[in-house]
């Protein structure tokens, strides 16, 4: 398979566009935020074009930089561009054929969220059959600290970006089971990490239970989770758990088809 990666085409791309597009994938592929140094190494752009093209991706919001201001992070715009890519119905098609796949074989409801700021997204939904269930349609944001896919990118994302969200997250009780202090929340999110297998047991509605398993990019990077949520009455942690080998694969599965 061809190298298809900024750095390889940095010599076949000269004009404005092109190297103001390299920079924004660069940027937006970025774990943790890129200097504008590393930008200039990395794509051999003349030093004076970059911050003239970095000046010109910031004044239209597609480029921010981080509150010290040396790395530079994908702006508001270039997120709605993202987001608005990925809620293309045409694109969606392949994606809620898997989700409903794994729905038809567990009988219960699956969703694939993303992380949107500080909070979960839920991106695409099918709904079970079922007459008791839990309704929350595709565009519900959730809380991060007790859901199972709002642990999960918590448990996955860089540490320093994680204490940093942690420091200002509101850690509020929506049941007896929320975790409410950081300490209990790190210990939890320790363990999902441990197993890239995050639960919610009640902790976000009393008598739901659900579990989340992530979906990585190409280069091993959270960028969805995969869950399965029932009420109580119906499923156990430990009973939902028995899904996790064919969630795996799924998730192996959305993976082509978000970032093939």
């Amino acid at each position: 398979m061809p190298n298809d990666s900024p750095t390889s085409r940095r010599n076949t791309t000269n004009s404005t566009l092109q190297r103001g597009l390299l920079l924004l994938e660069a940027i937006a592929t970025a774990p943790h935020g890129v200097s504008a140094a590393e930008l200039e190494r990395r794509l051999e752009i003349p030093k004076p074009t970059l911050h003239r093209l970095l000046k010109q991706l910031e004044d239209q919001y597609l480029v921010v930089r981080d509150l010290e201001g040396r790395h530079l992070l994908p702006g508001e715009l270039l997120h709605r561009i993202a987001m608005g890519v990925l809620a293309n119905e045409s694109l969606k098609a392949p994606r809620r054929m898997l989700l409903k796949r794994l729905a038809d074989e567990v009988g219960e409801t699956c969703n694939l969220t993303l992380l949107d700021g500080h909070e979960v997204l839920y991106y695409e939904r099918v709904e079970t059959n079922w007459p008791v269930r839990i309704q929350l349609p595709p565009g519900s944001r959730l809380p991060l600290h007790c859901t199972a896919s709002g642990k999960m990118f918590l448990a996955l994302m860089p540490p320093h970006k994680r204490r940093s969200l942690l420091k200002n997250l509101p850690l509020e009780a929506h049941t007896p089971y929320t975790a409410t202090t950081t300490e209990t929340l790190e210990a939890r999110l320790d363990t999902i990490a441990d197993n890239e297998l995050s639960t919610d047991d009640e902790e976000f509605i009393q008598g739901m239970v659900a579990i989340a398993v992530p979906v990585y990019d190409q280069t091993g990077r959270i960028q969805a989770s995969l869950a399965i949520h029932a009420p109580r009455l119906r499923h156990s942690i430990d009973s939902l758990k028995e899904w996790v080998p064919l969630m795996r694969r799924i998730a192996a599965e959305l993976q082509e088809t978000l970032w093939a």
